[in-house]
């Protein structure tokens, strides 16, 4: 409730009534000198008060949030008795919160209620008692004797374990198998993992927590039933278990709706931003740290070169980071020159990740690059954070959705990790590496240390983890540059990066009483639910 930006209202003997509030950082709720909410429309009955109101996106009221195209914390509260002249009373445990992305453009396409579907669902998993798991399970997509399109993703929750599941990930497999592939899962990323999930490396959808089902646009599909198509795919569930509850058993996947009727472009996805590696660190005690993946020029010239030189479009983009993520972008650059932002979230939360739906599709050319820019807050941590796949690990990744689908799943960077060690006085590593992490060989105070054990080692603070900051962010990078069958593009090893990005990414500034987009509307509503009766509510939002 602290410095919250808060609407009164209801329908008080039949009477509507509406005002601005806001709480300072006291919690204390006061009413605002300058009223932006406006009333539209309201009702009451025995059962329920609809209330619809509309703002301004950008008030310039110091006591008013601009909205914007971030994750928006909306919490609401209620009462049995209307608002008296000394104000509203207090709402006691009627109360709650819920992320949304109050712009996100709503997909008007209605789809048929007999559209056919099947289902990629774990069978009885057992969760272990650990804070997290990453469960692998091989399927078999239904033969089709003809191409389909899959027009539609759903996630299927067990009911009880929304958050339990924090991420699905479907990858497409080698299609040289038989169905003894199928027979159990198991952990990923496992020692004794069997060896046909290393050929499952392209990802053709991704769901995160708090997301909700997708829908491709009209003139796109994911293709089914062609020899490019996957026959197997790998569906990767990202179990987080904080708890360490025991006795779980998770029966949760996706459901994916298809059509004969075959859409114009098949649909790709592009994974972008940093190599998931234990050589992206982050020190402790940061309130703001920034790391920074490349989708490399030279990447995206080649791969686009040979498969579509006329450029691909993206539709869609899911930005992915994890617990320290406070805030990510997804840059686009032109022969030097900036673009328009493809995606970003100012006000990341961890569980809310959802596809955000662009409101213009965006061409990348051969030539271009694309930078995932991520905001991380460390302080309250003690220890360095490391790359990797837990959730108090960390990511920065940006997955694209775009058409028509090209010979590209991975375009990704990582710093090189012996002059971020060089950082704290590392001057040696024994060679050959036979160990990971890696031992460093001297100086005497890192003697025989991993390179991990050293960095917790060194003494850090505010100041130096600024500096290491600037460093990381100037260092030349390995390139990843994956095809669809696990081979790499020719572009790989170590890229220097282009020296007049400006960092970070400085938005223009925002235009009192306009959107921060000329495609947006002026303003915006909120239907509010207020349950008298019920034990929920219901929050909807569009635009006007």
């Amino acid at each position: 409730m602290a410095s919250a930006d808060i609407v009164v209202g209801g329908v008080a003997h039949g009477r509507p009534y509406l005002q601005d509030y806001f709480t300072n950082a006291n919690r204390e709720l006061k009413k605002d000198a300058q009223q932006d909410y406006h009333l539209e429309y309201a009702m009451e009955n025995s059962t329920h008060t609809i209330i619809e109101f509309t703002r301004e996106l950008h008030t310039c009221d110091i006591n008013d949030k601009s909205i914007t195209d971030s994750t928006v914390r909306v919490i609401w509260a209620y009462h049995h008795e209307d608002a008296g002249e000394a104000g509203p009373k207090y709402h006691d445990s009627n109360r709650g919160t819920k992320s949304l992305r109050l712009l996100n453009p709503e997909k008007t396409s209605v789809l048929s209620t007999a559209l056919p579907y099947f289902d990629l669902v774990n069978q009885d998993v057992p969760i272990p008692n650990k804070d997290t798991t990453y469960w692998c399970q091989m399927f078999k997509i239904p033969v089709f004797q003809e191409k389909h399109h899959v027009i539609k993703v759903e996630p299927v929750i067990q009911r009880g374990h929304e958050s339990l599941v924090h991420h699905i990930l479907l990858y497409q497999c080698s299609n040289n198998f038989n169905n003894s592939v199928l027979e159990s899962g198991h952990e990923c990323y496992h020692p004794n993992m069997p060896d046909a999930f290393l050929t499952c490396e392209t990802v053709i959808f991704a769901w995160a927590i708090g997301g909700e089902g997708f829908s491709y646009p009209p003139h796109v599909g994911l293709s089914l039933g062609t020899p490019l198509d996957p026959h197997y795919v790998l569906l990767e569930v990202h179990y987080d278990n904080p708890t360490y509850e025991e006795g779980l058993i998770d029966n949760s996947g996706l459901r994916l709706f298809y059509t004969m009727d075959i859409r114009k472009y098949d649909a790709g996805v592009i994974e972008a931003g940093l190599w998931v590696s234990l050589f992206h660190i982050i020190p402790p005690g940061m309130p703001e740290f920034q790391s920074e993946g490349h989708c490399t020029l030279e990447c995206l010239e080649e791969a686009l070169e040979a498969e579509k030189p006329s450029g691909i479009h993206v539709f869609a983009v899911l930005l992915h980071a994890h617990l320290a993520g406070r805030g990510i972008r997804l840059r686009h650059f032109r022969k030097g020159k900036e673009m328009k932002l493809l995606a970003y979230d100012d006000d990341f939360d961890f569980n809310f990740q959802e596809f955000q739906y662009l409101k213009e599709e965006q061409t990348i050319l051969p030539g271009d690059n694309l930078i995932t820019e991520c905001r991380y807050n460390t302080k309250d941590r003690a220890e360095m954070t490391w790359g990797g796949l837990s959730t108090r690990s960390e990511m920065c990744l940006s997955y694209l959705l775009y058409y028509p689908r090209i010979n590209l799943t991975r375009c990704a960077s990582i710093p090189d990790i012996m002059e971020q060690l060089q950082f704290i006085g590392v001057k040696e590593i024994y060679r050959p590496v036979t160990t990971w992490p890696f031992i460093i060989k001297s100086p005497k105070q890192y003697k025989n240390l991993s390179f991990m054990d050293a960095m917790n080692k060194f003494k850090w603070t505010k100041k130096e983890g600024l500096s290491f900051n600037k460093l990381v962010l100037s260092l030349p990078v390995n390139v990843r540059c994956s095809k669809t069958d696990n081979a790499e593009w020719s572009i790989q090893g170590m890229t220097a990066l282009p020296p007049d990005i400006e960092r970070p990414y400085k938005a223009e500034p925002l235009v009192c009483g306009t959107s921060s987009s000329s495609s947006l509307h002026r303003d915006f509503s909120i239907n509010l639910l207020v349950c008298l009766l019920l034990l929920s509510c219901t929050l909807s939002t569009k635009s006007l």
